[in-house]
């Protein structure tokens, strides 16, 4: 099985790319896994805080069947989109704490979105027990083939001389800071058009009314293979093997743009079981090892990448600081907000 280079196999839990000297991830326990008596005896729920179509629902269908075989018990994807993915969210972190509803932790929801929104519903660093992280992945700039333009930096003069008229798309708000980060970086104009989904943004950036979209590889890789969306930069430390031609942003010139990639994880409200909680994380790490996973989990163009609890609660804090950092210089604000 075939790995991007500098990452290890999921057993291995090895530390994110991004700021690795603080937030390295511990190797999982192998013996010694707390026994949660009696769960589950029931159906356990995952809620999904965005629309099928994307990454987080795409990864979600794939941890389902195997944690369905380990728990024999079915584990049901529920989605629950709006608000940049503060609905699902919040009714995830305040369901009881019994083990029976799964949080779907995804890098903006918890670490971008208290910072652009004044009321998210709850709060990122309180109300949800990290479990363990499930992927990382960096964000990807695509074009509709119309815009004239084939790599950053024709891009960014074209920003430049037409300030103001280009659009990019985003699904929530870590690809919208993302894109926040590249304008601030380059000093160009550009305006952000939000999207509930991943699904309903890529159709109409294929349709060509909107210019640009920022999106994890999921999303819109397929598109670029086939012709239909043009590949500008990868917002990440390393090319993506699903799209080896596409430059870093490092490549590009941007070596900032690349240091703080989205991730996906799971959690469950906070005081949920410790026992449920350490079951949960081993459970999940070994459906995430499994050579079926990696195998489809790699397709996406995401990288599995299981942790301990402790491990996520300081990538979620660490990010927490930094994106409330980018938000500010932004000034960005949600549509509605």
């Amino acid at each position: 099985m075939n790995h991007p280079r500098g990452v290890h196999h999921a057993r291995h839990a090895t530390a994110p790319p991004p700021l690795a000297g603080l937030l390295g991830v511990a190797c999982l326990p192998s013996t010694g896994i707390a026994q949660a008596p009696g769960w589950p005896d029931r159906p356990v729920r995952l809620i999904v805080p965005f629309p099928p179509g994307g990454g987080t629902d795409a990864l979600a269908r794939i941890l389902a069947p195997g944690l369905s075989r380990i728990w024999g018990q079915p584990l049901v994807v529920d989605n629950r989109a709006g608000a940049q993915g503060n609905i699902g969210t919040q009714l995830a972190v305040k369901s009881p704490p019994d083990g029976y509803t799964l949080v779907f932790a995804h890098q903006g929801v918890l670490t971008v979105n208290a910072h652009l929104y004044a009321q998210i519903g709850f709060d990122p660093l309180k109300d949800m027990a990290p479990v363990t992280l499930a992927t990382v992945q960096p964000f990807l700039l695509v074009a509709h083939p119309s815009v004239p333009a084939q790599n950053l930096a024709e891009l960014t003069a074209l920003a430049k001389r037409e300030p103001g008229k280009l659009t990019f798309a985003s699904s929530a708000s870590g690809p919208q800071m993302a894109g926040e980060l590249y304008k601030s970086s380059t000093g160009i104009s550009m305006l952000h058009v939000a999207y509930k989904g991943a699904g309903p943004a890529v159709v109409d950036v294929l349709a060509g009314t909107v210019n640009l979209m920022v999106a994890n590889p999921t999303s819109v890789a397929p598109h670029v293979k086939s012709g239909k969306l043009r590949g500008i930069v990868v917002f990440g430390n390393e090319r993506v093997d699903i799209l080896p031609d596409v430059p870093t942003a490092a490549e590009a010139g941007y070596p900032d743009l690349g240091r703080n990639p989205e991730w996906y994880g799971i959690g469950v409200p906070a005081g949920t079981p410790p026992a449920v909680v350490q079951k949960l994380q081993h459970d999940i790490a070994t459906v995430l090892d499994s050579d079926e996973a990696q195998k489809a989990i790699r397709g996406l163009g995401l990288i599995p990448t299981s942790s301990t609890p402790e491990a996520f609660a300081r990538r979620i804090r660490v990010d927490y600081e930094v994106w409330g950092r980018v938000v500010k210089i932004s000034g960005a604000k949600p549509e509605g907000s």
